[in-house]
C-alpha cells in the first residue's frame, strides 16, 4: 500500500510501498485512512529536526492528524463497528510499571518520556492507506462531520488546555456562577455552579476575557472553543485587520486584533484586562511580552514549541512579581487523553452547527498522496491543508 515515509539517516522523504497490516489480536481494529491533516510537526519531521522510526524500520511513516473508516474488527471489539468514522489518538503508553500516568491510560501525562507516538516517535503514522491499532485508541466521529472530522486532533490541544483551566480556576469561588437566570459554566466542561457572591458587583460574565495568540488551526479552533465556553475572545495575529483570517474570526463571534498597527500594549488596552491567554503560535518573545499584561488571578496556557533561535530578553523580575502578587498561573500542555478527544468531537459538532461555513473554510486544500511534497516541503499558504487518501 502507498505511504509517505521519512528516512532520517538518508535525509529523504519518499512515497513507498508499505506492507498492508492485518489484525493480529481480537481487540484490534483495521482502518481505511480517509484524510490526514498536515501541521508544523510534520514539516519539522520532514526537515529532520526530529522523528524516530520504529526500531525495526529504516523509515518512519508520518502523519498523526487522521480521519479513518473502520473496515474490520477483532472478535472482542465492542465500541466501534465496521463503517464507523473514527479519529485514532496519537500517543501510546510507556512500558514502565512505575509510570502511574501511563498505567491509568493517561500517557499524555507520561512521567518517563518513553512513550511512543504514531507518526512521530517509534510508531508508524497514518499517512498511508490502512492502519491497524487497538480499539481503546479509537474515537468515533458522527457521520455528519465527515467533511471536517480531520480537525478533531488539532482541536484536542485546546480541549485539554481548557479542561485544565477549569480544574485550576475552581480555586476561585465565583468562577462558575449563574447570574440573571444564566450560567457562566463552560458548555464544554460540565463545570459545577455556585451562587454568585453578593459583592460580585452584578456582572453577568465575570472575568472571562481571553486572548488567543496565533491564527493558525490550533489558535482558531481554540478561539472557537473559548467563544462556545462564554469567553469574550480576542485573536492576536500578524495578518491585517482586513485579511480573510480576520473576517473568519469575526464570523464566529471573536474579535481580531492585528499586531501590525497594535503592539502588545495596545492589545492589552483594547481587551481591558486579560484573564486567560491561550498561546498557539510558538513565539516565546511574544508570549512573555503578553504575559506582562495578564490580569489578577489570570491563567497563561502554553501550547507552542518554539524553535531554536537566538536568546530572548525577558523581564523575569516583573513576570515573577506578577505571578506572586496577582495569584497568576502558567502551564504548558501537550498531547491529549480520551476526554479531550471526546470534548473535541462534541465541540466540533457545535462549531459546525453554529458556523458551518467558517468550519469548512478552515480546510484550505485537499490533495492526493502523490502531491505530498508540496504540503510537507513547500511554503503552501492557507490554514489547514489535508492529504486525501480515500
Amino acid at each position: 500500500m502507498k505511504a509517505v515515509a521519512v528516512f532520517p539517516e538518508e535525509k529523504e522523504i519518499k512515497l513507498v510501498e508499505h506492507e498492508e497490516p492485518r489484525l493480529t489480536s481480537p481487540t484490534e481494529v483495521k482502518l481505511r485512512v480517509l484524510e490526514v491533516g498536515i501541521c508544523g510537526t510534520d514539516k519539522e519531521i520532514c526537515a529532520f529536526e526530529y522523528g524516530t522510526p520504529p526500531k525495526d524500520s529504516p523509515y518512519l511513516l508520518i502523519g498523526h492528524e487522521s480521519l479513518s473508516e473502520v473496515v474490520e474488527t477483532g472478535d472482542e471489539v465492542s465500541r466501534v463497528k465496521r463503517g464507523d468514522l473514527v479519529i485514532a489518538s496519537v500517543r501510546r503508553p510507556c512500558p514502565h510499571e512505575t509510570c502511574v500516568a501511563c498505567r491509568m491510560g493517561r500517557q499524555d501525562f507520561c512521567f518517563t518520556g518513553d512513550f511512543t507516538e504514531r507518526g512521530i516517535k517509534e510508531q508508524h503514522g497514518y499517512l498511508t492507506e490502512f492502519v491497524v491499532d487497538e480499539e481503546q485508541y479509537m474515537n468515533v466521529v458522527p457521520a455528519q462531520l465527515r467533511e471536517v472530522g480531520v480537525l478533531v486532533e488539532p482541536l484536542t490541544i485546546a480541549e485539554k488546555a481548557l479542561t485544565e483551566v477549569w480544574h485550576m480556576q475552581k480555586r476561585l469561588p465565583w468562577w462558575f456562577s449563574p447570574q440573571s437566570g444564566e450560567t457562566n459554566a463552560p458548555a464544554t466542561a460540565g463545570a459545577e455552579t455556585a451562587p454568585l457572591p453578593e459583592n460580585a458587583g452584578g456582572r453577568e460574565w465575570l472575568y472571562r476575557r481571553a486572548v488567543v495568540l496565533g491564527a493558525g488551526p490550533v489558535g482558531l479552533l481554540g478561539a472557537m472553543a473559548l467563544v462556545v465556553a462564554g469567553f469574550d475572545t480576542y485573536v492576536y495575529s500578524r495578518e491585517a485587520a482586513t485579511s480573510d483570517k480576520a473576517r473568519l474570526v469575526e464570523a464566529f463571534g471573536a474579535k481580531y486584533v492585528s499586531s501590525e498597527p497594535h503592539g502588545v500594549e495596545g492589545l492589552a488596552k483594547q481587551v481591558g484586562g486579560i484573564d486567560l491567554v491561550y498561546e498557539a503560535v510558538g513565539a516565546s518573545g511574544l508570549a512573555f511580552e503578553v504575559m506582562k499584561y495578564l490580569d489578577t488571578n489570570g491563567v497563561f496556557v502554553f501550547t507552542g514549541v518554539p524553535g531554536r533561535k537566538a536568546p530572548v530578553e525577558v523581564d523575569t523580575d516583573l513576570l515573577m512579581r506578577n505571578l506572586v502578587l496577582r495569584n497568576q498561573l502558567a502551564f504548558g500542555t501537550v498531547n491529549a487523553g480520551r476526554d479531550a478527544f471526546e470534548a473535541a468531537i462534541r465541540d466540533l459538532e457545535i462549531f459546525h452547527t453554529r458556523w458551518p461555513e467558517v468550519v469548512n473554510s478552515l480546510i484550505t486544500a485537499r490533495v492526493p498522496i502523490e502531491e505530498h511534497r508540496d504540503l510537507l516541503l513547500g511554503k503552501v499558504g492557507g490554514i489547514k491543508n489535508v492529504i486525501k487518501l480515500s
